[in-house]
């Protein structure tokens, strides 16, 4: 259940690998910010027509193809920035002119929404999370439900993911709803208190 009325919040199950692309925003003022769209480009912008909104930015929790190969030309497409982590593996850094690099803290606001940026370092060097209304957070492969994203390809770190998951993730209220980067779990969507319960990666070492 959302907290804040005003806020709009789509959750899309799109492309090959059971992504997770999000229409996140104001439903008072109809802007949205697209989170990590990679597939199924033409399906996003027929929803966004048909429900009339006002795309003001793409957001990517990290530069893997699979969150972020939508990211240029829909950018294009809807004349809007695109948001990544300076720390982003260079390899995986789009590179279109949209790009706006941001650091830990970073706050965008989309209507009278805020989304407050976290670096959460370990699946790649810059993966970071979105924080909403201090409520919602959106956090790509950093962590999933009952599970937690790969630390062995290029960039990754071991030792930075499970600071990132016991030390920055674990550290938020317990009442976080958790929204992963993609629909490997048993549910969708989860607390922040229950999958310390369920998830193994965030249980104390």
């Amino acid at each position: 259940m959302l907290k804040n009325k005003n806020l709009f919040l789509k959750q899309l199950e799109v492309g090959e690998m059971d992504n997770f692309t999000y229409f996140l925003g104001d439903n008072n003022t109809s802007e949205i910010v697209l989170v990590d769209p990679a597939w199924d480009q033409e399906k996003l912008k027929k929803e966004i027509k048909k429900q009339s909104l006002i795309v003001k930015a793409i957001l990517l929790t990290h530069g893997h193809f699979d969150h972020a190969m939508g990211a240029d030309s829909l950018a294009l497409y809807f004349k809007v920035p695109t948001y990544v982590s300076k720390n982003e593996f260079s390899f995986y850094k789009p590179k279109g002119e949209s790009i706006v690099e941001v650091d830990d803290g970073y706050t965008l606001n989309v209507g009278a929404i805020q989304i407050k940026f976290i670096s959460t370092p370990g699946h790649t060097p810059g993966s970071m999370c979105f924080l909403v209304e201090n409520s919602l957070l959106f956090t790509g492969d950093t962590l999933f439900i009952d599970g937690c994203g790969r630390h062995d390809l290029p960039g990754g770190s071991a030792t930075d993911l499970v600071h990132s998951l016991h030390h920055i993730i674990g550290n938020l209220s317990d009442d976080t709803l958790i929204y992963p980067g993609h629909n490997y779990g048993s549910k969708k969507v989860d607390t922040l208190k229950n999958q310390k319960n369920t998830n193994h990666h965030l249980q104390p070492r």
